[in-house]
């Protein structure tokens, strides 16, 4: 079995943006060849490494180039895991089972591509529970940010109508026959191996993902001594204007930098 977070194969990806270079990596993840996207500025330079986690499953949500190409500008190399089973990677994608290893590994290959010793953290939606797994898993995490993320399953199950027919597929069925599936891939259960600072974000009018998802999970770190901030949006939903968006993604990689100097003293 190939190691994980070894580069399998690059190729160059058209960009949008003039002062940021793109590349489609396949990497190991678990056995299986996974691809995602890497987004670095052309410029030369030192830079921070940042793990985008998008949300979204399948072929819904699926990395944009302009949105990690957004973050690079602001001076990251960034990766952006597509998970198994998605553009041609292999295996399936699970939403919070086995594919927390493709975002696990995502960090071996921003050390190889990037040369940086650990990285921030950054999941929108379903990327969120993909990010706090990151940080359960990994000492190698400097902060870690969750944007209108999803932290219990169950939860999600009981408030998205829509989605309980694909999480009974995913899962085999629903909490109440499997509940301890539904624990086990629920991260608000395992913060107290959080050792990043976590950024909680949220819009209070959110239809995609409650906002008492982090409520929960900021009860839940609170009770674990854990570090965290809270950036609760009075009556934005899941997506917010394009102006607030930008100046949201502008703040987080302010506050990503800075506890990234943080964590070096």
């Amino acid at each position: 079995m190939k190691e994980n977070g070894s580069i399998e194969s690059i190729r160059k990806y058209p960009s949008p943006n003039p002062h940021v270079e793109l590349e489609e990596i396949v990497y190991w993840s678990d056995g299986l060849r996974v691809k995602g996207l890497l987004a670095k500025p052309i410029e030369e330079g030192s830079y921070e490494g940042l793990l985008y986690l998008r949300g979204g499953l399948q072929s819904v949500g699926m990395v944009r180039p302009a949105r990690i190409a957004q973050f690079a500008s602001h001076g990251f190399v960034v990766f952006a895991p597509y998970y198994r089973g998605n553009r041609g990677g292999e295996g399936r994608d699970e939403f919070g089972g086995d594919d927390r290893l493709d975002a696990l590994y995502g960090i071996e290959v921003l050390k190889n591509l990037a040369n940086v010793d650990s990285v921030h953290l950054f999941g929108f939606s379903r990327g969120g529970l993909m990010a706090l797994w990151t940080a359960i898993l990994s000492k190698d995490v400097r902060s870690a940010v969750t944007w209108s993320g999803v932290s219990d399953l169950a939860a999600l199950y009981h408030e998205r109508v829509d989605l309980r027919r694909t999480l009974k597929r995913l899962i085999g069925g629903s909490p109440n026959k499997y509940p301890e599936i539904y624990a086990e891939r629920s991260p608000v259960y395992e913060v107290d191996r959080i050792q990043a600072p976590v950024l909680i974000i949220h819009g209070t009018e959110d239809q995609n993902v409650s906002i008492e998802q982090s409520y929960k999970l900021e009860r839940a770190l609170k009770e674990a001594g854990k570090p965290y901030e809270t950036w609760y949006m009075a009556g934005l939903a899941h997506h917010f204007p394009p102006h607030l968006n930008r100046e949201t993604v502008q703040s987080i990689c302010k506050w990503m930098i800075d506890k990234g100097k943080d964590n070096k003293k």
